[in-house]
C-alpha cells in the first residue's frame, strides 16, 4: 500500500502530460511536411527521432528534479511547498480552460506567435534524425509552463520509492507521455491522414481542454488529500 499512492500520483501526473497538445501539433506538422517531401520510410525514421526526442528530455527532466529535491530538499517536498504545489496546478487547470487554446476554429496553442512561427519553421524544414530529435526536444521544453510542475509532482512520489522502483516509476511516466505520439504514428501508418486527425483535434478541442483542466484539479486534490493531509 506504500507504494500505491507514489505510483499512482505518477501515473496521473503522466497522464495528464499525455493530454498536452504541443508535442502532438508539432508531430503533425512534422508528417505533414516530410510526407511531401521523403519516401515513408524516411518518414518513419524522422519521427521515430522526434518522440525520442521528447521522451528523452522528459527522463531528463524527471531525473534532474528528482537530484535538486534530494540535494536541497531532502528528499521530498514539505508541507509548505506542497501548499505551493497544488495552488500552482489549480492556477494551471484554470490556464488549460481560459488560455491554453486560442480562440477560434483551430488548435493554436497559448504559445507565443514568434515560439510557434519557429517551431512551424523548424518542423518544416526538418531534414535529418538529428534535427528531428532536437525538434522533439524543443517542443518538450517549449512546453514545459505547463509539465514541470508534473514533473515536479511526479519526482515528489518518485523519491519516496526504493532505488529499484523510482527507476521503473520514472521510465512509465515517460512512456505514458508519449502514448498519444505512438498512437498517431500507428494512425498514420494505418492509413489514416494528417487531415483526418486534425479535423477529429479541432472537433474535440473543448472535450481536450476539459479533460486536461479537470486532470490537473485531480491530480491537485490527489495532492492535498494523501501528501499534505496524509
Amino acid at each position: 500500500m506504500d507504494m500505491v499512492i507514489p505510483f499512482s500520483e505518477v501515473f496521473l501526473a503522466a497522464v495528464i502530460h499525455a493530454t498536452l497538445q504541443l508535442g502532438l501539433g508539432a508531430l503533425l506538422l512534422l508528417y505533414h511536411a516530410s510526407l511531401g517531401k521523403h519516401i515513408r520510410k524516411k518518414t518513419r525514421g524522422l519521427v521515430n527521432c522526434y518522440i525520442a526526442g521528447i521522451g528523452t528530455l522528459v527522463i531528463l527532466a524527471i531525473c534532474a528534479v528528482c537530484f535538486i529535491m534530494d540535494r536541497y530538499f531532502g528528499k521530498a517536498l514539505y508541507v509548505e511547498e506542497l501548499f505551493i504545489v497544488v495552488g500552482m496546478l489549480v492556477a494551471l487547470a484554470v490556464a488549460a480552460w481560459a488560455i491554453y487554446y486560442r480562440r477560434g476554429k483551430s488548435t493554436e496553442l497559448w504559445l507565443p506567435r514568434i515560439v510557434a512561427r519557429f517551431i512551424d519553421r523548424r518542423a518544416k524544414n526538418t531534414n535529418s534524425g538529428t534535427e528531428a530529435f532536437s525538434l522533439g526536444m524543443l517542443t518538450s521544453l517549449a512546453e514545459m509552463p505547463f509539465t514541470l510542475v508534473l514533473v515536479v509532482v511526479a519526482a515528489n512520489s518518485i523519491l519516496k520509492l526504493p532505488l529499484s522502483h523510482q527507476i521503473i516509476a520514472a521510465v512509465m511516466y515517460t512512456v505514458v507521455s508519449l502514448v498519444p505520439l505512438v498512437v498517431l504514428r500507428i494512425a498514420i501508418r494505418r492509413g489514416n491522414t494528417v487531415v483526418d486527425i486534425q479535423r477529429w483535434r479541432v472537433k474535440n478541442k473543448a472535450f481536450l481542454r476539459v479533460i486536461t483542466g479537470v486532470g490537473f484539479l485531480v491530480l491537485g486534490f490527489f495532492v492535498f488529500a494523501f501528501e499534505v493531509l496524509g
